[in-house]
């Protein structure tokens, strides 16, 4: 048994209930009371990632925590993580790099519980180094189809000796059901290590729910340990792409951004600083939905790039982004994206796809070829695109993370949009992206390039003044920075909203550090 950190658990009644947002909240209001804090989700299952200073590969939403406890994000903060490449079938990475592609039956059955013994070191190695663990589950810990071989709920919070706070989204009707149902179907031994519960995403009047927490309390013998409001507001990168399928208010904007919603979207919050800025609309094109007229088309990563140009091809948006082009729309692809621009994807070993090559865009005068290894890098690259939309920018230096598994190649019609000057830290002199002659379409692998403040404020007065509207000026506000108040925001409503001296108890430590 592990006993040296304190840790507590977040588990949830199902997916999509709260526990990343609230493992950021408690990072954050942990740092603050002068703890060590570390997050920890042993597996997660997401499209949404993020590469670490040394090269790995995680969770974006561990990323996010990373920095809520004023950490740089590390493999040993998300050991396992599954990122799906079709309806039964992901690719599998541990401590960071990818180990291959299997279907769920084959992991479940064959490969996860052969990989505890990580969760095992990994826990012992943060036991080592810091004084609180605050360890996120997944989905739900009552699925009895998968709970013997579940390795991110319970299994873990044994291992951990970890008191387990049950979330509920009392949002969408029937929590108190979930709760009390996720709790019957626990074995004995799991249902005592629940402590306590919390209901998120309440609206209303506090005092009209009095009636049902008491019951709750009563009926289960857990006491309630918080009521989080619905935070409409709050703005921080979503876990994974359900919250794209979700109804949600799409302010006007001077400036409108499509992003075409591919089947198998990653990383789109690689977009989230531009829907921040004032005067933008990001509108994520569905299908059966039009192109419209937008001022900006973007064709974002996924995780299977040539069965989402195929899907480009069936839908018919791959006929409407070319004929946008045509008409000098600007057009933006990254990571799949940026393949998808390209004339050629071959994949000879079939890493992606049973197909063996698709015609792209031709958008690009690109070839992309896949191939088993992974690029996983930080990455500082220095703009050296040219065509109009480019030429004010020349020898600024953006930063971002490369994630792919193709290699791109440009034929003469294209020219290299970065000059990498470093990867994972190290000088190097490489090139990356592309650009078509008019400079008006163009792709790069770096994810993260539009939280480039300076870069992604140029680009919007570009557009601006493409239109005839008054300027912006450069460089107003700072992604990093309103992500870090958006998450002291969090973690000021989680103080108001938690029992914390009640979980501090649970852990037991005082609720300042040196009390």
């Amino acid at each position: 048994m592990i006993l040296m950190a304190k840790k507590i658990m977040i588990q949830g009644t199902a997916s999509n209930v709260g526990k990343s947002i609230i493992v950021t909240a408690l990072c954050r209001i942990f740092r603050q009371d002068g703890y060590r804090v570390v997050p920890f989700k042993a597996q997660n299952m997401a499209l949404n990632s993020f590469v670490t200073p040394s090269g790995g590969e995680i969770g974006r939403a561990q990323a996010v925590q990373a920095q809520a406890a004023g950490l740089e994000p590390s493999v040993e903060m998300n050991p396992i993580l599954l990122k799906p490449t079709g309806d039964a079938s992901s690719q599998v990475i541990v401590l960071g790099k990818p180990i291959g592609n299997m279907s769920a039956r084959d992991y479940h059955l064959g490969r996860n519980l052969e990989l505890f013994q990580v969760i095992r070191d990994v826990l012992q190695k943060l036991d080592e180094e810091f004084e609180i663990i605050v360890i996120e589950g997944a989905g739900s810990p009552a699925e009895v189809n998968l709970k013997e071989r579940d390795l991110a709920n319970m299994r873990t919070a044994r291992l951990a000796g970890a008191p387990v706070l049950l979330v509920a989204d009392i949002d969408r009707g029937g929590a108190l059901a979930s709760v009390v149902g996720t709790l019957a179907l626990l074995e004995p031994e799991e249902e005592q290590l629940v402590r306590g519960i919390i209901f998120n995403k309440f609206r209303g009047d506090p005092a009209l729910l009095e009636p049902a927490l008491d019951f709750l309390e009563e009926r289960t013998g857990k006491p309630v340990l918080g009521v989080l409001p619905y935070l409409q507001d709050l703005r921080l990168p979503a876990e994974d792409s359900v919250c794209l399928e979700e109804p949600s208010p799409e302010p006007p904007g001077e400036i409108e951004v499509a992003v075409i919603y591919l089947p198998r979207i990653s990383n789109f919050t690689d977009f989230d600083a531009l829907a921040l800025e004032p005067g933008v609309r990001v509108r994520y094109v569905k299908d059966g939905e039009p192109l419209g007229s937008p001022d900006l088309i973007i064709i974002p990563g996924t995780k299977n790039t040539i069965e989402d140009l195929f899907y480009l091809y069936e839908t018919g948006y791959a006929a409407a982004v070319r004929k946008a082009a045509a008409q000098g729309v600007p057009v933006c692809g990254l990571c799949g994206g940026y393949q998808m621009l390209g004339r050629q994807l071959r994949d000879p070993e079939h890493v992606e796809s049973s197909r063996g090559e698709l015609p792209g865009l031709s958008l690009l005068d690109t070839v992309t070829t896949f191939s088993r290894e992974k690029v996983l890098a930080q990455a500082i690259g220095e703009i050296c695109g040219e065509g109009e939309l480019f030429r004010e920018v020349r020898g600024l230096c953006v930063s971002g993370y490369e994630i792919h598994m193709g290699r791109t190649f440009l034929g003469e019609g294209a020219r290299p949009l970065l000059r990498v000057r470093a990867r994972q830290g190290v000088p190097c002199e490489d090139w990356d992206g592309a650009v078509d002659a008019t400079g008006l379409v163009w792709g790069t692998y770096f994810h993260g390039i539009f939280d480039n403040d300076q870069f992604r404020a140029y680009l919007l007065r570009w557009l601006r003044r493409r239109k005839g509207l008054p300027d912006h000026p450069l460089g107003s506000w700072s992604s990093r920075d309103f992500l870090d108040k958006e998450i002291d925001r969090l973690a000021a409503r989680c103080r108001e909203s938690l029992d914390l001296a009640g979980i501090y108890e649970l852990m037991g430590l005082p609720e300042r550090r040196g009390e």
